[in-house]
């Protein structure tokens, strides 16, 4: 559903993510040669990801893993840890809010696997663009469970505003100097969700 705030929203998005690569443009060449130091080419990891309305975009990211078949785990490499665990290796997504494909807050983009596995309600996440950062992410980010994270987004869905946004923001840099739910309990990232009955 559609609130007038939506419109506001995305100028928003527009001028802010406009400025913040204007700004932070010699902080990105940096960490994209310190990548391809580290891990060599590609400096940027792609994947499609589902946006509004399901609709697959490309994210961009740092790459943070080193290529091969092993799990997730083993494939991270100690500087890529560094660029998680501080959320730098997000930055690139700024392009993706510049575009229209992403928003500063919203539910954050998972993988297009994960669609025909949502309930009605899960699915409802969809309603609006996928965030840099959301309510998921300043109440535990990769520490909650899946049910915690999908009730978090549709919360979200339900309830955002300029108020709403502005506290998540404000709770992610916080969030991201105190390094807090990096990881799950059992992962170095996240779990696959894997529907639930």
């Amino acid at each position: 559903m559609t609130k007038p705030y939506d419109s506001t929203k995305r100028v928003l998005d527009l001028l802010g993510a406009a400025t913040l690569l204007l700004l932070l443009w010699p902080v990105l060449v940096v960490i994209a040669l310190l990548v391809w130091a580290n891990m060599g080419a590609p400096v940027l990891f792609r994947q499609e990801r589902p946006g509004k309305d399901g609709k697959l975009f490309t994210l961009y990211k740092f790459r943070t893993m080193e290529e091969g078949s092993a799990d997730d785990e083993q494939r991270l490499t100690s500087f890529g840890q560094l660029l998680r665990s501080t959320s730098l290796d997000e930055l690139p997504e700024l392009f993706n809010i510049l575009i229209g494909d992403m928003s500063f807050v919203g539910p954050r983009p998972l993988l297009p696997e994960y669609l025909p596995l949502y309930s009605e309600s899960q699915a409802r996440r969809h309603e609006v663009r996928p965030g840099l950062t959301g309510l998921a992410q300043v109440n535990g980010r990769n520490a909650l469970t899946w049910s915690e994270r999908f009730a978090n987004d549709v919360e979200y869905v339900d309830s955002r505003s300029f108020d709403l946004d502005m506290s998540i923001l404000l709770r992610t840099v916080a969030a991201v100097l105190s390094r807090e739910g990096i990881s799950s309990e059992t992962s170095a990232t996240m779990e696959p969700f894997r529907g639930e009955k």
